[in-house]
């Protein structure tokens, strides 16, 4: 539950589904980021100032925790995210934040609702990492039965053509007569 302020004028009730949050987690250069379009959306704070915070103390944010991406990056974020397409004609380059950045920046704006925004935030990148090593798992179970599968498939091709080479007749050999007969020739 939300707790509220001590103050009824600044009551800030949060409750952000961390489905909601999942949705804005993207993978740029292999790791798990928040836009900071997003991330101050959901602090409610412009972008700019989120910016101007993450400048302001660049010692708080090293590369594990935002980096600024590339025009060929925002560029593919653009074309996939129909949501950011505001971005497209943006002077400025995105920050991306990984989710310790995301901690930080909420730590920095000091905000009540970027506080309690940032635990939901935490919870929706958890949930993504425990879904990720689930299909992590999936795949590596998936590929250790598809080379039983291929070992099985060997095995039985191999049993096909033994029964086949048992059921064939054999050549050369002529049949004995079936049923009984008594012997017409005299020995001579």
């Amino acid at each position: 539950m939300a707790k509220k302020s001590a103050n009824p004028a600044r009551q800030v009730e949060v409750f952000v589904p961390p489905d909601a949050i999942g949705q804005q987690i993207q993978v740029i250069r292999g790791v798990r980021v928040m836009l900071d379009a997003d991330l101050a959306r959901l602090y409610g704070v412009p972008t700019k100032r989120l910016n101007e915070q993450v400048k302001r103390n660049a010692e708080r944010f090293p590369e594990d925790f935002v980096f600024l991406l590339t025009l060929a990056e925002r560029d593919e974020v653009v074309a996939n995210c129909d949501r950011l397409a505001r971005l497209r004609f943006s002077p400025n380059l995105p920050y991306a934040f990984t989710e310790h950045g995301a901690i930080m920046a909420a730590n920095l704006l000091r905000s009540e609702r970027a506080v309690k925004v940032s635990v939901f935030v935490v919870r929706a990148f958890v949930k993504l990492r425990e879904t990720f090593a689930a299909h992590r798992e999936l795949a590596v179970k998936l590929s250790e039965l598809e080379s039983k599968l291929q070992d099985h498939d060997g095995q039985i091709g191999a049993l096909i053509d033994a029964i086949r080479s048992l059921m064939a007749e054999p050549r050369g050999r002529r049949k004995p007569p079936i049923g009984y007969h008594t012997e017409t020739k005299r020995r001579k």
